[in-house]
């Protein structure tokens, strides 16, 4: 049954009316639903506040290196130290390495530009800061439906929009409803904020709709891989923070490699690959594996004999923001706001976005609340871009709007120029670099690339996918249709593997895309969504963009405990 037949037997649907719908329970989702409440209480109003979150619970699906940068949380929670909130490990030491395939090169601290020191910021489990702020925003009052999708996007008669409906559950493979069938249900809002993340779902329909990148520069993304390893505290440095470039990417692909020494003898790993590289035989997972045997790298895992002791606990990847200033969308239409990553606020420079996140929840939430209490609903919240605008972000933002772009002409001259602006022009930066191609356009015809042969993995130190899914506790109910759909289904073969070697067997960091053979010894993609971490990346970097990503089931994917 189509989505239109399943409203029509079993509608009509179930709705909740507030003044402000969240979607997403992240930093920026819930950033802007403290916010209003902190105003209404404040002003002694009565203002209703929902989040919804596809997650199993708040910070299930969070996934960051990450230092975080406490600007905004001191100014939405001034006293969040006295709260419990687990910011626990300072930053103790700033370490930017340039990697060969055997040694390395540390950049002196004296030399580091500002976007790369980490002074006076924190090395955190994002999804624990994510599930504090979620226990801050109920004690205020807001309602938080975790399990629940935002499946689609309901508008008014005039165009504007009027909430989201939430997925049905309980649908078979088959698109038919089973015993288990419960109807999605509708909340309304007089604005719904969208706070999905890196490439949104709805967010990404919304900026279609309302022509919100018209004359922006095309969103750009990169794939990051984290790793979290308990090490032995010999090897243990707490609050040391080394970002590494260079090997084992090739100059003209843009990425690096981060390794985060968090309390308790635990250390985050992580590589970030731009996905705007060229090769279709590039691999992010597989890179990021063959950069931990890096002597640079590998020396945290081992003991003093050289044998690998440490032991891997989590894994997971996600598409980040990578495009900054000069790609940020139009971020309000009538009747909602875009904040966080769902737009692209993020620092590439500084590699932050938490920080930006809550601070665009803030500024979003103040627009909705002053427009709530002057009794107004589905018009355009242009006080928030305004206050952007006005703001320490967007200074912070439009220093660093050329870091990414410097990349494509090589690391060398990246590194020289970014030097220049921020130490030399101090930020104050007479040019803007361009950039008029998304990401899945700069992927080369397989003839015209060199296959890049990556060592097996060895299971103590590299590993493979399907062992690394594992531990990311990903799961979906198998008994639903496949949430990563094709707008044609003969474009995997006839296109993707023709021309292209079938990139999605190797972009993808959880094997849900493998080329397998039928029985006449002809081609075909077997999609396998129950291991989908939802990073989204097959969504960006199909070079057809025939593959869209849709809503599962709420509650499925991965659960990114201790992340």
């Amino acid at each position: 049954m189509t989505h239109d037949e399943i409203l029509a037997q079993f509608g009509p649907r179930e709705a909740m009316e507030y003044d402000v719908v969240v979607v997403g329970g992240g930093p920026g989702g819930l950033a802007t639903a403290i916010r209003v409440k902190q105003l209404a209480a404040e002003k002694g109003s009565d203002v209703s506040v929902v989040v919804l979150e596809k997650g199993s619970e708040p910070g299930a699906h969070i996934l960051s290196g990450a230092i975080m940068d406490p600007k905004a949380l001191s100014e939405l929670i001034p006293d969040w130290k006295a709260r419990g909130a687990p910011l626990h490990q300072p930053v103790t030491d700033d370490a930017y390495v340039f990697l060969s395939e055997t040694s390395g090169l540390r950049v002196p601290n004296l030399f580091l530009p500002p976007f790369a020191q980490n002074h006076g910021n924190y090395i955190v489990r994002l999804g624990a800061v994510t599930k504090w702020l979620a226990e801050q925003a109920e004690a205020l009052g807001v309602e938080i439906f975790p399990g629940f999708t935002a499946a689609e996007v309901l508008y008014n008669d005039d165009g504007s929009v009027r909430g989201v409906a939430t997925g049905n559950l309980g649908v078979g493979k088959d698109g038919e409803p089973t015993e288990n069938f419960q109807l999605g249900m509708e909340l309304l809002g007089k604005y719904t904020v969208f706070a999905e993340g890196a490439r949104g779902h709805l967010g990404k329909q919304l900026i279609e709709r309302f022509h919100l990148d018209e004359g922006r520069d095309p969103q750009s993304f990169g794939l990051g891989i984290k790793e979290l390893w308990e090490i032995d505290p010999s090897r243990h440095q707490p609050g040391f923070v080394m970002h590494t470039a260079g090997w084992p990417m090739e100059s003209d692909t843009y990425g690096g490699a981060f390794l985060y020494h968090l309390e308790d003898n635990k250390v985050a790993l992580g590589f970030v690959t731009g996905l705007g590289y060229t090769n279709p035989y590039l691999s992010p997972f597989e890179e990021f594996q063959r950069w931990k045997t890096h002597p640079n790298v590998r020396y945290y895992l081992e003991n003093a004999k050289g044998e690998v002791t440490a032991k891997r606990l989590s894994y997971g990847a996600r598409a980040i923001n990578a495009s900054g200033l000069n790609a940020l969308p139009k971020t309000v239409f009538p009747g909602g706001a875009l904040v966080g990553c769902n737009a692209g606020y993020l620092n590439v420079g500084r590699i932050k976005g938490s920080h930006a996140a809550i601070k665009t929840g803030m500024l979003a939430a103040e627009a909705a609340f002053a427009a709530v209490t002057a009794g107004r609903q589905h018009d355009e919240l242009t006080a928030y871009p305004e206050a952007f605008e006005a703001s320490w972000l967007h200074t912070e933002l439009n220093k660093d709007r050329n870091f990414k772009n410097w990349f494509k002409y090589g690391l060398t001259t990246a590194t020289l120029m970014n030097g220049f602006e921020q130490f030399v022009l101090r930020g104050h930066i007479p040019w803007t670099l361009r950039r008029d191609k998304p990401d899945h356009a700069y992927l080369k015809p397989a003839a015209e690339c060199t296959p890049i042969a990556y060592p097996k993995p060895d299971g103590k130190l590299t590993f493979d996918r399907l062992s690394s899914v594992f531990i990311s506790n990903t799961n979906h109910e198998e008994n639903q249709p496949a949430h990563l759909t094709l707008k044609d289904a003969s474009v995997p073969v006839a296109i993707n593997l023709a021309r292209y070697a079938g990139p999605e067997a190797r972009y993808c960091p959880a094997g849900v895309y493998e080329f397998v053979k039928n029985e006449d010894n002809t081609d075909r993609l077997q999609i396998n969504a129950q291991n989908c971490v939802h990073c989204k990346t097959c969504d960006i970097k199909d070079p057809t963009q025939n593959i869209v990503w849709v809503t599962p089931e709420g509650g499925g994917g991965p659960n990114y405990a201790g992340m």
